[in-house]
């Protein structure tokens, strides 16, 4: 394995972490038992970032990381599209991994721009 290959995949690390904590966070946050659209939202935008990252420490294509721009950007827009504002910790949980997924994209992306691939790999 390359060296650019190793340092570029820590960001894909930290994304399946980012996944592992939307996942448990309604549980650990206690919007879980609501069992409503803040919870589900969080639980299957985790669910995807987990797989997603997963799939891009084997393989990484630039659609993958438009896809985690996307989950970032739903992440932002979700308490207001789902009416979850009340739920603070839910609201707050969700803006600030919507600032770190969405803002982890928009890097990879720069980075895949200016170096012909996710951290020198060949998109």
């Amino acid at each position: 394995m390359k060296t650019a290959q190793l340092h570029s995949r820590w960001r894909d690390r930290i994304m399946l972490l980012f996944g592992a904590w939307l996942a448990v966070s309604p549980y650990v946050l206690g919007f879980a038992t609501t069992a409503s659209l803040a919870m589900w939202s969080t639980l299957v935008v985790g669910l995807v970032l987990i797989a997603m990252s997963a799939l891009a420490i084997w393989k990484q294509k630039a659609w993958e990381e438009w896809l985690l721009l996307a989950l970032g950007v739903w992440l932002l827009v979700a308490p207001f599209a789902l009416g979850f504002l009340g739920l603070t910790n839910a609201a707050i949980n969700s803006f600030i991994m919507g600032v770190l997924v969405g803002g982890d994209a928009i890097w990879s992306l720069i980075n895949m721009r200016g170096h012909g691939g996710h951290g020198g790999r060949p998109a």
